[in-house]
């Protein structure tokens, strides 16, 4: 209570503020209500340049709160990138299931191998050698460049862009956007305490200028804010309509062997699921059709449709899955691209989201 009764007085204290004051009244919020997050030096340490890296590969399109857990298994396991490095992929992969987007797991690992081959284990400090490493695009470059070593680089995620749009009022709907407010943000981007700059625009976004019920009277920079004196910071950042997400369909076979085992499969190390275990199924489709499944079966069984149906939601589509069951031999081999694996190792797999989904709903309709 009295935190809060200190924001509410200094904010309606403030003054007007002008571009230049903007950082410095930032990092004065910042170093009284910044988030303690298990990946952030505490104040007055230095950031471990492997732990931002792991961290911002994680935290793309990915909650804080869905990563923590994931982030400290991982620097349990491999507390250093050099381990990390040395990991089998399907270790690397197995430790990921679950987090999504799984590209970024196997760029994980290729860029953990660059960092150990071609620098030793030591992160490259400058934002155009990091932006050649697998896996690290422009915004992760700049926020490890920030963080980890302290260099002026303009950060800008999902939150600095709410934050930007509200204090400039920009009209222009997103992705369109994104340069201006680049340019806006680049501006504002101070040479002391970049890092903790970063870091607090990003706070500031997550915990005071959230897309819904900004907490305006709070925000160290309602003075500055355009969107704020117009009455509306809500509606920003202005965004295109979205278009349809396509849906597509598919069937997925659940075969369990007499023994308990279950067959699986690895997929592609490239394309969508890359290198993740999935269970067998048809291709995924827009005109799917239900009756002709079984001819994509991975081998001759007496399956059983399953009732009711798996769905997923894809970045770019929606999945809807049927499940056909079956109990095949103990000595029933495996087809060429696929393996048994006992129900005991079942959910130690590299399993994405959708394929828990149908082991689980498998193993309901067996109860």
């Amino acid at each position: 209570m009295y935190d809060l009764a200190v924001q509410l007085a200094e904010t309606s204290a403030q003054p007007r503020l002008d571009a230049g004051s903007i950082a410095p009244a930032l990092l004065t919020w910042y170093d009284r209500h910044r988030r303690t997050l298990p990946w952030r030096a505490l104040p007055g340490m230095h950031a471990d340049p492997y732990a931002v890296w792991l961290s911002e590969i994680m935290l793309q399109q990915t909650t804080v709160a869905a990563v923590k857990a994931y982030f400290l298994a991982f620097l349990a396991r491999w507390p250093a990138v050099g381990l990390l490095a040395e990991a089998p992929a399907e270790e690397v992969m197995k430790q990921w299931a679950g987090l999504g987007y799984y590209s970024r797991a196997r760029n994980l690992h290729a860029c953990a191998k660059v960092v150990a081959a071609q620098y030793g284990g030591v992160f490259p400090d400058q934002e155009d050698a990091l932006l050649a490493l697998p896996g690290v695009g422009p915004y992760t470059a700049a926020a490890i460049a920030a963080i980890a070593f302290d260099r002026r680089a303009t950060v800008v995620d999902g939150n600095v862009e709410r934050v930007i749009s509200r204090l400039y009022a920009i009209d222009k709907p997103l992705p369109s956007a994104k340069p201006l407010i680049k340019v806006k943000a680049e501006a504002l981007t101070p040479d002391l305490r970049p890092g903790d700059y970063a870091q607090a625009m990003m706070d500031l976004g997550a915990t005071i200028c959230t897309p819904r019920n900004p907490a305006c009277a709070l925000c160290p920079l309602r003075a500055a804010c355009a969107a704020v004196a117009q009455g509306d910071p809500e509606t920003y950042p202005r965004k295109a309509p979205k278009a349809e997400r396509p849906s597509r369909q598919g069937a997925a076979f659940f075969l369990r062997r007499a023994d308990g085992a279950v067959l699986v499969r690895t997929r592609p190390p490239k394309g969508l699921l890359g290198g993740m275990t999935e269970i067998p199924g048809t291709e995924w489709r827009g005109d799917f059709d239900l009756t002709l499944a079984l001819q994509e079966a991975p081998m001759a069984a007496p399956y059983r449709q399953l009732s009711g149906s798996v769905e997923h939601v894809f970045t770019h589509f929606a999945l809807r899955l049927f499940i056909f069951a079956a109990s095949v031999p103990k000595k029933t081999a495996a087809p060429e691209d696929c393996r048994w694996v006992s129900d005991a190792a079942l959910d130690g797999e590299a399993f994405p989201s959708v394929m828990r989904k149908i082991v689980a709903l498998a193993r309901e309709n067996e109860v």
